[in-house]
């Protein structure tokens, strides 16, 4: 596990995307998993440790992408959901929709191991019935 949480910490803090970048990733990709500990968890560090209004996490939660106004943020979600849903699926016009809004190789790399990245988390906590005390603050919210 401690192998594990050290790649965590490169790909969030060594990467070249924003950490909220990345916490709108893992909300994106845990909820879409089924994972309410791992959403829970990052609405949590988007919210308090990045300062984030709570009504804009809950209402991402809630609609998704259409409530992000950044469009580079709702292109790297979006591109991430399509990765965790099916990778193979992935074609170059997509790729292309990405760099139009900025990011770089090094981006696009970082994005994929990221949705792997929670992936694995969201099957961990998952498989194991994982407990957090903040799980029943956004359970509600994420999965009514």
């Amino acid at each position: 596990m401690k192998a594990k949480l050290g790649t965590t910490q490169v790909l969030w803090q060594m990467g070249e995307l924003s950490l909220p970048e990345v916490q709108h990733v893992g909300i994106a990709v845990s909820k879409a998993n089924g994972c309410p500990y791992c959403t829970a968890a990052f609405c949590t560090i988007l919210n308090y440790g990045i300062e984030t209004d709570e009504e804009y996490t809950r209402n991402f939660v809630a609609d998704g992408t259409a409530v992000v106004e950044d469009e580079r943020t709702r292109t790297l979600v979006n591109f991430a959901l399509k990765v965790n849903a099916d990778a193979a699926a992935v074609a170059d016009s997509d790729i292309d929709q990405l760099r139009d809004v900025g990011p770089t190789d090094k981006d696009i790399v970082q994005i994929i191991h990221l949705v792997s990245d929670f992936a694995s988390y969201n099957r961990l906590n998952l498989a194991l019935g994982t407990d957090y005390d903040y799980r029943d603050m956004w359970r509600q919210l994420a999965f009514g």
